[in-house]
Order: structure tokens, then C-alpha cells, then sequence
């Protein structure tokens, strides 16, 4: 959503095969996503003399905003070597710089340096939304392309040199480019009309001159780069078109801007690249801002580096989108803002948006008979993949949507109205054939996850019938499909039909069931299913009951989480007996402050190889987990990485509990305690005589051998 404040209370199917995203078919419905001119490898996955990082699903870390939520990090001297998956002649590159920074990439192909160089800078990096409750500075990642000036084949090798700045390198998107296209017969040139191909002078009267004057034909935009000072308004029954987006290119941040049209507006095969480093609502900073009219289209376009892609009011009925790359917007990259009739949005690749990735937002009048077909999402680092916000008769159908950030479930149906007037859900909502790969993400706002498809009642019942047929979901961090009241005003949820779904490796439940109202499963799946088959707890409590109905064909989900107290964390399990549980394994952690990828849940990960540092050099920190509920603790063992690598030295530790995280009372005085990897590596503190507490935190005042407090493990347990 272009104005959003998100507050919960409480082709291909993707799989990584030698880190290509490769076309595989879990179920017999289309293959979801969009069929792509380029192939994707991730950084992870090749030859690296760098670090690699993640994975990661922490809010706010550059793992967790990396597509797989893994990347490779290379310093100057440092290098990362693709194997190209098939010719290509370009290649396009997702990386981030630490903030302030910029530098470039050495390029080899074949153990050879070629004279080009891939600039990298955190110009368009580290945006900060602080508005929107629960965000955090993101948006790491950048995309740079380039092309290689020759034609490789499968097999050939393509590396890439850090020089000067350290590059966290995310995945490479290898390309066969086509030539540039010719100029159609009978179309005005804007070069005609005066427009410098250079880039250097001002080119945005030469482009009104040839829509002017081509009125009922086409403007051409000859291969070069082109910069236009304001934006274009009044375009209506023309064809706005370039040689190809690696040939044609205009550079600014407001292209369209116009509030209506008689429609007929055609714009395809060129690139708008713009300059937008920060998110401001009031600004039109956007490809299309307002309406192209009836019967318009967009194809071929690669945008990138605006505030949105197309933020769409009034008349656009019948408007086709498709075959576009949207590329590092600080908001949407298509929001449909109500007027949205027979509107087909399909076979676009989007990546790193700041915001819902695709939207309709049924403001002011309903979006109707509209659909979102085919499309590949990545990334999406603050909200959603796909999300309705009202409307009626729309589809969401054989999409491919992956790694969503804080905020956000990969699809959202959702009665959230933002502003009024607002129009409900209603008619039937098809959601049908979608992928969904690690989806879902824990809102910061409650501490609270959200499942990887979300139906929400925010603002008001879903009365709509809801359809959600043959889905794949895979490795969602927390629930599969969760239904809600996102407003905490408890309305109900109805008439929603899940038929046909593989669930595979989810972090929590199958269902995560939270509002009053009532769905029907049949022929849903799971394997290795994180804690339990259902949560179904209503919020507020005593709203009402949802009522999941068996209609035959279920399995692998059938238990039910027992405890409405507490949230179930990934691979938890039920609650159970076993006196020598760590208690705090998998459960939610935070702290003062974290280093980098050091993030607070690196301490309860169960592996004692990755660590939570804090802030340095700003003593004291403290480190705090929720139990998830009150025990009577009288063991901790505190860890750092095994390695020899890391020598001996002494923590300063006070040990702090809480029965409600709000009032704390010292439990172990200042201590110190030795970490030697001569003998693991390890502490052990035992609490007097069995402390009660549901909120365990570790307050570090000095370490000796690092000016931050580090623990790779801390494990709590009620045994002696």
C-alpha cells in the first residue's frame, strides 16, 4: 500500500537446484510465475573466496532481505564466480554496500578481466519508513545490470571482484539480450523532435512535441539515454515505444503523471530508471501516477529506482501489464487504487520493493473483475507479495511469490481499509495455483506471525466467498494460511473454502486460526510440520469460535496446538513434560543492540557455531528471551562458538528474570564467567534454589576479550 500502516494484534515453481531457480511441478495445476527472459543463481551457491551469510528471517539483517534469506559477502580482493546456466550476453546483479558507500565489482569472464565495471552504491539503500509502526531501516538491496559485450555460452564462468568497498553479493541474473529493435514505419522519432540520446540535455519537451504530434500513431525512442525534468501529461491514443529496455532508457522519477485519459495508451520496450532514495507519499515520484485510461498497456518495461511502478486512479479499464521487471521501488510496484475494471496484471518479475509487491485497493470504488496472473515476486521487504484490500470478483492466480520481509504474508486478502470510503470484499475471491516459498514473517508490532496466505477481517467481515484452491506452500517461517481480525475488533471470517494444497516445512502450524467465522479444508497436505496441525485461537478472546470443517483428504496436520497463552515458535512442538528441555531453544529473543547478521535469535538457534553480539563498544547490554511461559528454572549454560579461533576471555553477567517482562528482579549479581575453548567454550550458572520466571534476561557490563556481550547459546533448564 502507497500510504500503509500495518499494526496486527497479536514458466516456474521455485526450487533451488545448484541455486537456480529451476521449473519443478508439485501439484497439476499451471506452473506458477512468470516465464522470464533471464535465469537467476544464487551468490550462495557458487565458488566464493568470501563469507557466506544467513540464512536468516530476523527483521532488519541483510540475510533476511536476501532472496533464499542467504547471500555471500566479499571485501576488496574478494571474489564471488558464477557458472552461466545458459548464453548470455548481460547480466544483472542484486547486491548491497554498507551505507555511505559506493564502489565497483571487477568483472572476469573466464579468468579474464574485461574493460567494463559493475558500479555498486548504497544510494538507493538503508530507507527508513518510521511512520509505519513496526519498520525498521531496510530496503538493503540494490540491482545493478551490465552488459558483457560478448556472447558466453552454459558453462562459461563469470566472476566478480570486490574492489575498494565490501559487496554483499545476493543473486545474478544472466541474459540473452536481443539487438535493438528498428524504428516502426510512420512513427515520430523524439530525436526528431530534438531529444539528446546522450542523456545530457533536456529531452522532456522533445518527448511532449512527438506525443503530440503522433496522436493515433507511435512516439519512438531510439536506443540511447534520455532525461526528462518533469513529467509527461495528456498522453491518450498513442504508442509510447523503445528499441528494447537494455537499449532504450529514460531517466526520471515522474513519467506520467496525469489524472485522466481517453485511454488507448500503449507503452512498452524501453527502461525508465529514476532517482528516488527516500519514500515520501505526497511525491508523484512514480512511473505512471493517476490513470493511462481505458483499453491501455504496458509491456516490456524495466523500471527501477521509483517510489512505485504504477500507483493507478480513475478510469484504467481493461489495462494490461505484462512482461515488466519492477526493480528497487521504496513503495508498490502496481497499486490498483480503486476504478480497476478487467484489469489483467501477468507475467511480470518484480524484486525488492518497498511495500506490497502488487495491490488493489478498492478506495473510493471497488476494484472489479480484475486478476494478477502469472507473476514472480521476490523480496518484498516491508509488506507483501500480493495483497486485496477490498473488491469484488478478483483473482490471484498462478503466482510465484517468495521471501517477504516484516509486515507481510506472501498473498493477503484482506477487509484493511486505510482510508474510507472503502469497498468491502465481496463477489468471489479466487485465489488458485499460487506458490508460496518462505513466506510470512513475524510482525514486530505484537511480536506476532503471519501466516504465508492471510485472509483478514481488519476492518470488517469477510463475506465474500473465498476460494483458495491447489496451492503450494514451502518453508514458511511460521503458519501456512492464517485467518485473522487485524484490528483486534474480532469480526468474523466466512465462506472461505481451502481444496487442493502441498504444505511442506512450515515453521509453526498449518492453520493459525485467530478470528470468529468458519472454513472448509479438503486435500491439504503437510509434511514436517513444525509445532502442531492447528492454532485456533480466537482474538480477541471469547469473540467467537472458527470452525475448520474436514471435507476429506487431510493429512499430516491433524493435532492441535493446547496452549492459547502462548505463541508456538518454529519447531517447538506441543508443550511437553520432559524435564530436561531447554527452555529456551527456538523461543523469540531480543536485545538492546546487534551487530550485522549477530541478531539476537542466533543465541536460541541450537547452533553454537552462529552467535548474538551486541552493539560494541556501548556496554552495558542486555540479551532477553520470552519462555513463552512461567517455569521454575535453576540451570544456565552459556555458550560461545566451539572454535579455537576464539580465545578465552571473561563475561561480566548479571542474570535478570521477569514473570511478566515488565518487572525485573535480579536473580545472579554481577559475575564473572570464563569462556575458554580448552573446555568448550562454556558457562554454567546455577540460579538459587529454582527461580520462577517467564522472561530470562542476561545483562553483560564487560568482556575481555571483545568490547560487546556474545553468546552463541543460552540454554535454559529446569533441572539442577
Amino acid at each position: 500500500m502507497h500510504r500503509s500502516v500495518r499494526i496486527m494484534p497479536i514458466v516456474m515453481v521455485a526450487t533451488l537446484s545448484a541455486g537456480l531457480l529451476t521449473a519443478v511441478a508439485p501439484t497439476a495445476h499451471a506452473a506458477a510465475g512468470a516465464a522470464l527472459p533471464f535465469t537467476s543463481v544464487e551468490a550462495e551457491s557458487v565458488t566464493t573466496t568470501g563469507s557466506k551469510i544467513g540464512p536468516d528471517h530476523t527483521q532488519g539483517t541483510l540475510a533476511s532481505e536476501a532472496s533464499g534469506r542467504q547471500a555471500v559477502r566479499i571485501s576488496s580482493g574478494q571474489r564471488v564466480e558464477f557458472t552461466v546456466p545458459s548464453a548470455a550476453n548481460a547480466v544483472n546483479v542484486a547486491y548491497s554496500v554498507p551505507d555511505g558507500q559506493s564502489g565497483t565489482l571487477d568483472v572476469y569472464v573466464n579468468s579474464t578481466r574485461i574493460s567494463k565495471t559493475l558500479a555498486v552504491t548504497s544510494k538507493y539503500s538503508y530507507i527508513d519508513t518510521g511512520w509505519i509502526p513496526g519498520a525498521k531501516t531496510h530496503h538493503f538491496y540494490d540491482n545493478a545490470r551490465l552488459l558483457l559485450g560478448q556472447n558466453l555460452q552454459a558453462g562459461d564462468k563469470v566472476a566478480f571482484q570486490a574492489t575498494g568497498v565490501q559487496v554483499t553479493v545476493d543473486v545474478a541474473d544472466f541474459e540473452q539480450v536481443a539487438a535493438a529493435g528498428s524504428k516502426p514505419a510512420g512513427a515520430v522519432s523524439v530525436t526528431d523532435k530534438g531529444a539528446d540520446p546522450s542523456g545530457q540535455g533536456d529531452s522532456t519537451q522533445a518527448f511532449r512535441d512527438a506525443i503530440a504530434s503522433a496522436q493515433g500513431g507511435v512516439v519512438w525512442i531510439p536506443p540511447g539515454d534520455y532525461r526528462l525534468t518533469s513529467s509527461l501529461s495528456g498522453v491518450q491514443n498513442v504508442t509510447l515505444r523503445g528499441a528494447g529496455s537494455w537499449h532504450s532508457v529514460v531517466h526520471t522519477s515522474r513519467f506520467i503523471d496525469q489524472s485522466g485519459s481517453s485511454g488507448g495508451v500503449h507503452i512498452k520496450d524501453f527502461a525508465v530508471l529514476g532517482e528516488v532514495t527516500e519514500r515520501v507519499d505526497s511525491n508523484p515520484d512514480n512511473f505512471v501516477n493517476g490513470t493511462l485510461g481505458p483499453n491501455s498497456s504496458v509491456s516490456g518495461m524495466w523500471l527501477q529506482h521509483l517510489k512505485v511502478g504504477l500507483w493507478l486512479l480513475g478510469n484504467n479499464d481493461n489495462l494490461v501489464v505484462e512482461n515488466n521487471r519492477f526493480l528497487d521501488m521504496t513503495a508498490d510496484g502496481l497499486n490498483l487504487n480503486g476504478n480497476a475494471r478487467g484489469v489483467r496484471v501477468r507475467n511480470n518479475f518484480l524484486r525488492n520493493q518497498g511495500d506490497d509487491a502488487l495491490a488493489m485497493w478498492s478506495l473510493y470504488a471497488p476494484d472489479t473483475n480484475s486478476n494478477f496472473e502469472n507473476n514472480t515476486i521476490t523480496q518484498p521487504n516491508l509488506a507483501n507479495g500480493i495483497a486485496i484490500y477490498g473488491g469484488t470478483d478478483i483473482t490471484v492466480r498462478n503466482n510465484l511469490i517468495s521471501d517477504t520481509n516484516a509486515l507481510g504474508s506472501g498473498i493477503a486478502i484482506s477487509n484493511q481499509k486505510f482510508l474510507d470510503p472503502f469497498h468491502p470484499l465481496a463477489g468471489t475471491i479466487t485465489v488458485a495455483g499460487n506458490t508460496l516459498v518462505r513466506t510470512g514473517a513475524m510482525n514486530p508490532n505484537w511480536n506476532h506471525p503471519m501466516g504465508a496466505l492471510r485472509v483478514d477481517s481488519y476492518d470488517s467481515a469477510v463475506n465474500a466467498t473465498v476460494t483458495i484452491t491447489d496451492t503450494t506452500i514451502i518453508d514458511s517461517p511460521y503458519s501456512a494460511f492464517e485467518f485473522v481480525s487485524g484490528g483486534g475488533q474480532g469480526y468474523p471470517v466466512r465462506n472461505v473454502t481451502v481444496d487442493g494444497a502441498t504444505v511442506r516445512n512450515t515453521g509453526t502450524v498449518v492453520v493459525q486460526a485467530e478470528a470468529q467465522g468458519a472454513a472448509t479444508f479438503r486435500n491439504v497436505t503437510a509434511t514436517s510440520v513444525g509445532a502442531a496441525g492447528v492454532y485456533n485461537c480466537p482474538y480477541p478472546a471469547n469473540s467467537g469460535t472458527f470452525a475448520l470443517t474436514d471435507g476429506g483428504g487431510n493429512s499430516g496436520w491433524s493435532s492441535t496446538w493446547s496452549d492459547c497463552s502462548t505463541w508456538p515458535q518454529p519447531g517447538q512442538g506441543n508443550p511437553d513434560p520432559d524435564p530436561n528441555r531447554n527452555l529456551a531453544k527456538g523461543r523469540p529473543a531480543t536485545a538492546t543492540g546487534s551487530q550485522d547478521v549477530y541478531t539476537p535469535g542466533k543465541a536460541v538457534d541450537g547452533d553454537a557455531n552462529s552467535y548474538w553480539e551486541s552493539t560494541n563498544n556501548a556496554f552495558p547490554q542486555s540479551w532477553t528471551v520470552d519462555l513463552g511461559a512461567s517455569y521454575t528454572v535453576r540451570r544456565l549454560v552459556l555458550k560461545l562458538p566451539p572454535s579455537a579461533a576464539w580465545g578465552a576471555r571473561t563475561q561480566t553477567i548479571t542474570v535478570l528474570g521477569s514473570t511478566d517482562g515488565s518487572a525485573w528482579s535480579t536473580v545472579v549479581g554481577a559475575t564473572g564467567y570464563r569462556f575458554d575453548p580448552a573446555t568448550g567454550n562454556t558457562a554454567t550458572v546455577a540460579l538459587p534454589g529454582g527461580t520462577n520466571l517467564r522472561h530470562l534476561r542476561l545483562s553483560v557490563s564487560a568482556n575481555t576479550g571483545w568490547p560487546a556481550g556474545q553468546f552463541s547459546e543460552v540454554e535454559a533448564y529446569p533441572t539442577s
